[in-house]
Parts: C-alpha cells; structure tokens; sequence
C-alpha cells in the first residue's frame, strides 16, 4: 500500500509540520482532559443491585455473579460474541480480546477482574480459548438471562419483533442491508459458522461491577462505538499514517491466526 500524496497529504517542511503539531498537541490535551472528565463521571453513576441469581458455566464449575469477580472487589465484564449456535467466535471480539492477556493480571493486581462472558456453552469457549492461546477467564451464561438482562443478546421471539434495546435505545432488526453489507454481513457470520441472523442475536459491549459486603451492583455498560477505546488496534491505526484506512463496507481484519 503506497500513500498518494496528491490526494491525501501535502509534502511540507519541517516548520510547518511543527506548527501544525503544535497546534493538534493542544487538541489532543483538551481530549484527554475531556477523557478524564468522563471517566470521572462513570465512577459518578449511581449503584444499582443486581437482584437476580445468575448462574455461569467456567472452567472450574458453577459460578455466581459475585464468584467471577475472584476475590477482587471490582469486575469488568466484556460481552463476547459468542452464541450458542456459533462455531467460532467473532472475529472482531476475537481481535479485542487478543489485548486482555497482557493486562488482565495488571487488572487483577488493582482490585479489579477482567472476565469475557458469552452465551455459548463452556465447552465450546474453552476448545476456542486454546485455539487462541488466550488465560484471561471467559465464563459461560448459557441458560442464563445474564447477556439478555445487559443489551448484550436477544431471544429469536425479541428479533423478529422488530425491535430490540442496544445501547439504550431502541435498534431496528428489520434494517435491510446494501448489497455491498449483505456481502460483509456474510462473510462475517459464515467466518462464525452461521447465518447474518444468527450471529446479531449476540451484540458486543462491557459492564462493571462492584462487590460490596457480599452484595453485586451494575455500575456502567457501554456498547457500540463506547467500546472503541478497548479496541487496542485501533489505537495504534489511529496515530499510523492512513489511519483504520478501511474498506466500506469490508471486513479487512481477521483472527490472528487466519492471517
């Protein structure tokens, strides 16, 4: 891939790329202040109980809600896609979830479990786990309400109704797609073993939690574009010369080791 300089960058000096950096630095300095307002904002939310007795499948056996924060007093939940009916999981979660390994134990050592959760049964999670060379934990709400309750899945009953919630508001599952979609949207439900309507009854995003006196209480969810930030490749084709550079539509990115 070659950059066209005519059409997406000008050839300048040294002084003038200095300038405009400069003046991108203060940009970037206001982002990061507006970043950390945010975040001090989530930690603002209020607490809300969790009321229901979910139960999970992990690899050591039965788990509750509170058993998948492991000791630690905050839990942050990433809801992968990863249905019941899939073969393998998808491949942009897939592509998320390569970063956890890194700083899962960074987390654990700060009070706070990371642990993925999909509707898939257990089995199916772990052979995919040692496919991927991945020791975060993943835990298995299959038979539970646990993704339906958090916007993270929906019944085939709720997607033929027409409508369902994500990311707090209602989301049409009737949309019809371009045909240029329809092609992206099969290649990247057959790359999972199913079909477009199968593989979005799973949906993505992250939950915290907070454990306190034996009690669990949901914190924050975030979904959609809110979860960009935990997208580590991402990160880096944002500050690389062509940026995410994608396709549209185009599944350009794939299972790490598919490549």
């Amino acid at each position: 891939m070659s950059i066209n300089a005519n059409e997406r960058r000008r050839i300048g000096t040294h002084e003038e790329w200095l300038k405009a950096r400069r003046e991108l630095l203060g940009e970037e300095k206001a982002l990061t202040h507006k970043s950390d307002e945010l975040a001090r904002r989530r930690q603002e939310l209020p607490l809300v109980r969790v009321e229901k007795p979910y139960r999970f499948e992990t690899e050591t056996g039965p788990a509750t809600l509170a058993d998948l924060f492991r000791g630690n007093s905050q839990l942050l939940v990433y809801h992968f896609m990863f249905g019941a009916d899939y073969a393998a999981g998808c491949p942009s979660c897939s592509s998320i979830a390569d970063g956890f390994n890194g700083f899962a134990i960074h987390l654990a050592h700060h009070d706070v479990t990371l642990c993925a959760v999909s509707r898939a049964p257990i089995e199916k999670l772990r052979a995919y786990k040692k496919r991927m060379g991945w020791t975060f934990p993943w835990a298995s709400s299959f038979d539970s309400d646990f993704n339906l309750d958090f916007q993270a899945g929906c019944t085939i009953e709720q997607q033929r109704s027409g409508s369902i919630e994500y990311n707090f508001s209602p989301q049409d599952t009737q949309a019809s797609l371009s045909v240029a979609g329809q092609q992206w949207a099969q290649d990247i439900a057959s790359g999972c073993g199913t079909d477009w309507a199968t593989y979005i009854r799973e949906q993505p995003g992250v939950s915290a939690f907070v454990l306190d006196d034996g009690i669990v209480y949901h914190t924050y969810s975030a979904y959609a574009r809110g979860i960009d930030g935990l997208w580590g490749m991402y990160q880096w084709l944002d500050r690389a010369p062509l940026g995410r550079n994608e396709p549209e539509p185009g599944l350009w990115w794939k299972r790490h080791d598919e490549y």
